[in-house]
């Protein structure tokens, strides 16, 4: 009997790879075989195909991380990645045994496009690349072929709605309006007089700041003021939670009351302030439309996926 050939989407899936198909692609780098991952109704996953897959980020880990937290996230990406090459395992297993092909063609053209897109159409440095990366051309063709029918299958049993309601786009936006509202960001000056509790001179320091606020409302100019009386100029990114609060609630070219914090006396006057709005429904839809959607593809996703383990024998080590 002849086999079913599965043309679904696959012109697209040669340039639009999914996660999964991405994994796929990164698990193919040469490694050691040193020790059984898991076992996937027979078939094996290695450790060091985990490994190949979450080298660039673990890279990354390291760079950033050390100790315990290191040691946990190294973990936590080693374990999602195994749990992508199950699944990639069982969606091969299932175009298998589902009889499913793909044409020769197709993964030829893939070829081609890698040749001409990376290597400017060299073929000889396309073969010296692979040699050097321990592959042959025909190991290389198998890879490409498992990244097509990743996405293949995909594209067959995760049925998009390329619709988003107008009530669930409506209720994801009251539910989420501060993902839509820019940050708010101030232009600040600030005065501070220590208050030298310790050496008994507070009254005498709040009495200087208490002079200051009146020049500044009689017109003094700030600046001014900050560099005649002012401890601390040093322009800040970050303010402590007390005088962020007050400083946020200025409009701008309003100075506030003296604030007492951390045993200083502080002023504040803010120049400009900008941002903190929110966009409109009707601007952020097609945002909400696009995030919807994706959500929806990732649970389908999982749900087929799901479906695929739960019919599975597969053992971790």
């Amino acid at each position: 009997m002849m086999r079913q050939i599965l043309t679904v989407l696959i012109a697209a899936c040669l340039l639009n790879f999914s996660p999964i198909c991405r994994a796929a692609y990164a698990a193919a780098e040469p490694e050691v075989v040193d020790g059984v991952a898991a076992v996937v109704n027979g078939e094996v996953v290695t450790y060091s195909q985990v490994r190949g897959l979450v080298a660039p980020r673990e890279k990354l880990l390291r760079a950033q991380f050390d100790g315990e937290e290191l040691t946990k996230k190294i973990k936590e990406v080693r374990s999602a990645a195994l749990q992508d090459l199950i699944d990639r395992q069982l969606i091969i297993q299932s175009f298998k045994k589902e009889n499913f092909q793909i044409p020769d063609h197709f993964v030829e053209e893939r070829i081609h496009e890698i040749l001409k897109q990376d290597f400017g159409g060299d073929r000889n440095t396309f073969v010296k690349t692979l040699e050097a990366q321990n592959f042959t051309m025909g190991e290389f063709k198998k890879m490409e072929t498992e990244k097509i029918i990743v996405q293949a299958m995909r594209s067959k049993n995760v049925k998009l709605n390329l619709i988003a309601s107008p009530a669930k786009v409506e209720e994801y936006y009251k539910a989420h309006r501060d993902e839509f509202t820019s940050k708010a960001q101030i232009k600040l000056r600030l005065i501070m007089i220590p208050s030298h509790a310790s050496d008994g001179n507070a009254a005498a320091q709040k009495a200087m700041a208490d002079e200051i606020l009146g020049k500044l409302v009689n017109g003094a100019e700030f600046e001014r003021m900050a560099q005649l009386y002012s401890e601390d100029s040093t322009q800040r990114k970050t303010l402590a939670a007390p005088l962020e609060k007050a400083a946020f609630s200025l409009e701008p070219g309003k100075i506030s009351n003296i604030i007492e914090f951390g045993g200083n006396y502080y002023i504040l006057k803010v120049e400009d302030k900008h941002g903190g709005d929110t966009k409109s429904l009707a601007d952020a839809r097609a945002d909400i439309e696009k995030k919807l959607i994706q959500q929806e593809a990732q649970n389908l996703q999982e749900r087929w996926l799901t479906s695929l383990r739960s019919k599975a024998y597969i053992k971790t080590f």
